[in-house]
Formats: structure tokens, sequence, C-alpha cells
């Protein structure tokens, strides 16, 4: 089984501190993934970390997502693209740490954009790495773009090209079953239910009942260039349409033993999204 994990940046970092990790979150995080990965044998997980408290300031302070064209917005440019590599890097250690055979991948590198909209990227490296045993780690990256000069590109914008790629680089692989969005709330909700105490859960969101439940779908708590959740949901209901069959997983990596049931064949915790049909 194929499983996108993608761990938020609000769940791995402080979002309201600059460049502040979450370090004991991260060391169980990886232990649950090495967990999943010992009761499968035959999962293949592609990892993706957001870019958190790390990235996304220097990103809004120098409008990255928008454009890059002068001296000074090139130098934010080279700016978020390392600050976005320390976190990474920590993910990778943690990762490694706990047994986990985590690659980092460089997604800038390769990374080709035009008007914001990824049409190249790591895709070899990453088919590569699923078929020698790797688990590969991408993070959300800045990237060259052929309209705006420079842009960010998101960590779920990557996964869903990667989505379209992987199966033409891999034929004969298994198709992507899931993809799992980890972050501080145990899935979506009615309202923000860190500021909301009637918020309810939504179990799940289909492209038909996306317009009931869209006006309770805020943005990310901190500083968040890629939109925040709602831009998160429209990105996975993207996804769907695209692969029948695929379903996207909101849950917290906040509580423990989460991440081990998403990478699973068990029904996943938290806000499903799928087809119409599923």
């Amino acid at each position: 089984m194929l499983i996108f994990l993608k761990l938020g940046g609000s769940l791995i970092t402080d979002k309201r501190q600059p460049e502040t990790p979450r370090m004991d979150v991260l060391q169980r995080l990886a232990q649950e993934i090495a967990q999943a990965r010992a009761a499968d044998p035959l999962l293949k997980l592609v990892i993706g970390n957001g870019a958190g408290s790390f990235g996304h300031l220097h990103a809004k302070r120098h409008g990255t997502r928008q454009g890059v064209h002068t001296a000074e917005q090139w130098m934010g440019f080279a700016a978020t693209a390392d600050a976005a590599a320390r976190l990474t890097r920590l993910v990778t250690a943690a990762l490694l740490a706990a047994g986990v055979p985590a690659w980092s991948i460089q997604p800038s590198a390769t990374l080709r954009c035009i008007d914001g909209t990824v049409v190249d990227g790591p895709d070899w490296a990453v088919a590569q790495a699923l078929q020698h045993g790797l688990v590969p780690l991408i993070h959300g990256d800045v990237a060259l773009d052929e309209v705006r000069g420079g842009t960010i590109a998101g960590t779920e914008e990557i996964m869903a090209w990667l989505a379209r790629r992987l199966p033409l680089l891999m034929p004969n692989a298994e198709r992507l079953a899931r993809v799992v969005l980890a972050g501080e709330v145990d899935g979506i909700y009615t309202a923000d239910p860190l500021q909301h105490a009637d918020a309810r859960l939504i179990p799940q969101i289909t492209p038909r009942s996306l317009a009931e439940v869209a006006a309770g779908l805020g943005g990310s708590h901190g500083v968040d260039v890629t939109g925040g959740m709602i831009a998160k949901v429209e990105q996975a209901l993207g996804m769907v349409k695209e692969q029948p069959g695929l379903e996207v997983v909101v849950c917290s990596g906040l509580i423990p033993g989460n991440i081990i049931k998403a990478c699973s064949h068990r029904i996943a915790p938290g806000t499903r999204i799928a087809g119409d049909d599923s």
C-alpha cells in the first residue's frame, strides 16, 4: 500500500514562535511511523513536512509566494529555502533515529512552476527511492517560476503533482491509496475547535458537500502563506477527483496512535475527503 503522509507545520513546530520545533512531538511521530512500517512490511510511504514557523515567516516577510523579482526578494527566496531545509533536517534526523530509512529530497533543486502551478519536480528521485525501499521525505519549498520569477510550492501541491506523475514512472506499483494530512486538530470541523466549543467534527467531505462546510473552514493558526485549511481541502478534493478510489484523511498527530491507524488498512481517524461515489 502506498500512502502519502504530511506532517503539518503546525504539528511539528510552534507556528506562533519563530523557528521553534516541537521535538517531543516529532520524536513520537517518528516512532509511530517506524511502528507502522514494522506492522506492514509492504507499506510504502512518501512523507512531506510543512515549513511551519521556519519557512512561512521568511516567505511572508518577503512576499515570496506572489513573486520574486528584486535583489531583496531573491535574498528572501534563498533565506526561505534555507529555513525550510533546516526544519527538514530535524525531521530526517528524528526518522533515522527511529530506524526509518528516510532520504530527504530537496524539492527546489528540480521544482519548476508556471504562475504558481507545479509543472516539474522530484518525481524520478521519489520513484527511485520507493523502489529501493527508502522513505522519501519532501517539504514545502521555494520554486523557480516562469511567470513570477520565484514562488512557493506547498507540500500538498508537490504531493498532488507526485500523485499524477508516479504512476507513469512506476506503472506496476500499487496505486496511491491514501493521503494523510496530520495536523494539530483531529479532523475538519464546522468552526475552529480551538476557538469555538460548539464546533462539530465533519466526518466526510466530498465535492458535492464542500459548499455546505466551506464557511467553517478558516486559515491556519500562525503564519501560513499557502492558504490555510480551505486551500488544503480544495487541493485534496482535486486529488480525489483525479484519482478514483483515493481518499484523503485529515487527522491530529497530537493524539498518540493516530499515525499508526492512518498508515494502515484500518479506518482512519478524523475527517475523510473522498469522491462523491466513495
